[in-house]
Parts: C-alpha cells; sequence; structure tokens
C-alpha cells in the first residue's frame, strides 16, 4: 500500500508542476517576452514553439521574469 501511495503523490506533484508551468508559460509569452527579449516583438509565429520549453523550466522563467521588474 505504501508504494502506491507514495506512486500517486508523484504522480500529483507532476501534475502540478506541469500546471504550474502552463499558466507561467502562456502568461510569459502573452505579457513577459517582450521585457526580456525586445527583438521578440511582433514575432508572434514563433512563440507557441516556446511553451514546451517554458512549461518545464517555468521556476527558472518566473523568476527570471520577475528579477527584471526589479528597480
Amino acid at each position: 500500500m505504501l508504494a502506491t501511495d507514495v506512486a500517486w503523490w508523484v504522480i500529483e506533484a507532476a501534475q502540478l508542476y506541469a500546471v504550474f508551468g502552463l499558466v507561467v508559460g502562456v502568461a510569459f509569452l502573452v505579457w513577459g517576452i517582450e521585457l526580456l527579449q525586445p527583438a521578440a516583438r511582433g514575432a508572434h509565429a514563433f512563440r507557441p514553439l516556446l511553451l514546451p520549453g517554458l512549461a518545464a523550466l517555468w521556476p527558472l522563467v518566473a523568476w527570471r521574469w520577475w528579477r527584471a521588474h526589479r528597480p
């Protein structure tokens, strides 16, 4: 029974990480990418290609985005 409980928690944690990743990734593509990368201004066709990487690395993306807003 213990192994199934651990597996359930691991799966739940992975799903939660993926949901947060998608939320941060989409928000970053809509509002934050031009702040960190001015060359991305007006280039909307390539943005969906970035979503898997943004979702996987969302803690780093959120941290860099947050740091860019600090004075």
